[in-house]
């Protein structure tokens, strides 16, 4: 009875055990699945939302992703300063936003919706005008009208050079005191008087600082890029300046003759 019994128990907690298991493993087997699952969720929808184009969904302030990044880079060539281009829609981008859909009449909430969305493609793919002279008729281009309307055409290097002036001459001034920089290189290479073109202009000897002392070598910053890509549509914040110093530390006497039309920031500007 003894054996009988032990082996009754010996036999049956085996089959019990191993009953035990498989359902046990059954259940991890479904629990994995289902955390699968939701880690595959979890993973894709913000892997899908970060590749989203510009204009596939609706941006507001907080998301991120590289249609953010692109919106921030497209606001910037049109003149409209993001701060850095980090792909996050933050304060900077916002009233970006706002203010370009205040110069297209647009619906001003600072969220970039697909007409808003569609309009900044839409200006940013409108070719420039090659002459320099001519007034652009693309209604829909936002156009700073102090030079006139006029857009400039440049090569890569001269906008690689431009920006690299604006890093070593007004590194730390308001990002109109940057654009206003390059509207002075404009301005005279406009006039005729310094030079037949941005790198003669920018190399002209004792004609910038940031040249003589280095800085210009410095690489420059996104702001700087985009400060030259707003004059490069029409900005010009100087109001026709040819020339511009710091007056705490200008120790040429000659450019006090010049008559002063403007001050941004620490420099002045002068025709």
């Amino acid at each position: 009875m003894y054996r009988r019994t032990g082996f009754a128990l010996i036999h049956k907690n085996p089959l019990q055990s191993v009953s035990e298991r498989s359902d046990t493993i059954n259940i991890l087997r479904s629990r994995i699945i289902a955390i699968i699952i939701v880690a595959v969720i979890i993973v894709t929808v913000p892997v899908q939302l970060a590749l989203a184009l510009l204009g596939d969904r609706t941006l507001r302030m907080g998301d991120h992703g590289e249609d953010v990044q692109q919106l921030q880079r497209d606001l910037g060539y049109l003149g409209y300063p993001v701060g850095q281009v980090d792909g996050i829609y933050g304060w900077n981008t916002f009233q970006a936003v706002k203010s370009f859909q205040a110069d297209s009449g647009l619906t001003v909430d600072g969220i970039t919706g697909k007409t808003t969305a569609q309009q900044v493609i839409k200006q940013v793919s409108t070719p420039p005008k090659t002459d320099s002279s001519t007034v652009s008729n693309a209604g829909n281009d936002t156009v700073n009208p102090s030079r006139g309307g006029s857009f400039w055409t440049l090569s890569q290097g001269d906008i690689y050079d431009l920006a690299r002036l604006v890093h070593g001459e007004a590194r730390g001034e308001s990002f109109e005191g940057k654009v206003a920089i390059v509207a002075v290189v404009l301005n005279r290479l406009e006039s005729n008087k310094f030079g037949n073109s941005v790198k003669q202009i920018i190399f002209e000897p004792g004609a910038f600082t940031a040249v003589s002392d280095g800085q210009f070598y410095m690489e420059p910053d996104e702001s700087s890029y985009q400060a030259v890509q707003a004059a490069l549509r029409g900005w010009d914040p100087t109001g026709g300046a040819i020339y511009y110093w710091n007056p705490a530390t200008a120790t040429n006497k000659w450019v006090w003759s010049r008559p002063i039309i403007n001050q941004i920031g620490k420099h002045v500007f002068a025709k």
